[in-house]
């Protein structure tokens, strides 16, 4: 998520590169940003186009300490396409049908080339579709209402958008079963785990949780997924 007013503090792998004084081709054989210490991305993990907070990484560059980022939970935040489609419980294809609405893509923001879009028109898009006000979470008494087919998808989409998603969270947004919701988050971390210690062999287990972002409360069940994933 990007803070509305630090839409001119960002800055994309290329800029990066430069203030670092590389090119691009030596800053993806030595990907300097995966060092420890180095500012996490203000984009979500799994946006195509990697953005960060250029006060932040001139802070860590000139060996200053980095400074917070504002709270993230305004009205004017601006989200990705990832954390749009969590925004609004659905998985990002549904949310690429959605953008074009003249409700939603008037108040599209373009920041270093990539679309966002501000909370408050994702609130008020929902509050006005038909027939959707209070749809989030389950009928009383029913167990897992969300179709087996879009569960996977939601569950990703949240994860994406918050690395540290809990159980309970994805319950309130889905109304899924908490052994579901336990289970699905689980399978998402092992497999995202394993995925990244394939691509970069020298991270262990517990380093590529790290750099996902995943809280070491939930690592427990993602890493036999993980290990499993990981020999196939």
């Amino acid at each position: 998520m990007i803070h509305h007013e630090r839409k001119h503090l960002v800055q994309t792998r290329k800029l990066l590169a430069q203030d670092m004084g590389m090119t691009m081709g030596a800053f993806r054989t030595k990907k300097p940003h995966t060092a420890a210490g180095f500012p996490a991305p203000i984009s979500s993990a799994s946006a195509r186009v990697m953005l960060w907070d250029g006060e932040q990484t001139t802070a860590y560059l000139e060996g200053k300490p980095v400074p917070e980022l504002p709270a993230s939970d305004g009205e004017e935040m601006l989200l990705d396409r990832q954390e749009a489609a969590a925004e609004l419980v659905v998985g990002p294809r549904t949310w690429d049908s959605y953008k074009s609405d003249p409700r939603i893509a008037p108040h599209t923001v373009l920041v270093c080339g990539v679309e966002h879009w501000p909370r408050h028109s994702l609130h008020a898009f929902k509050s006005a579709r038909p027939g959707k006000k209070g749809a989030t979470g389950r009928p009383k008494g029913s167990l897992n209402a969300l179709p087996h087919g879009e569960l996977r998808g939601r569950v990703a989409a949240l994860l994406d958008a918050c690395p540290a998603i809990t159980i309970a969270d994805v319950r309130a947004s889905l109304g899924v079963a908490p052994a579901t919701a336990q289970r699905t988050l689980a399978q998402l971390r092992g497999e995202r785990i394993a995925q990244l210690m394939e691509a970069r062999p020298a991270l262990s287990f517990t380093q590529a949780a790290d750099r996902l972002g995943y809280p070491p409360a939930a690592r427990r069940a993602a890493r036999d997924i993980a290990g499993t994933a990981d020999k196939t």
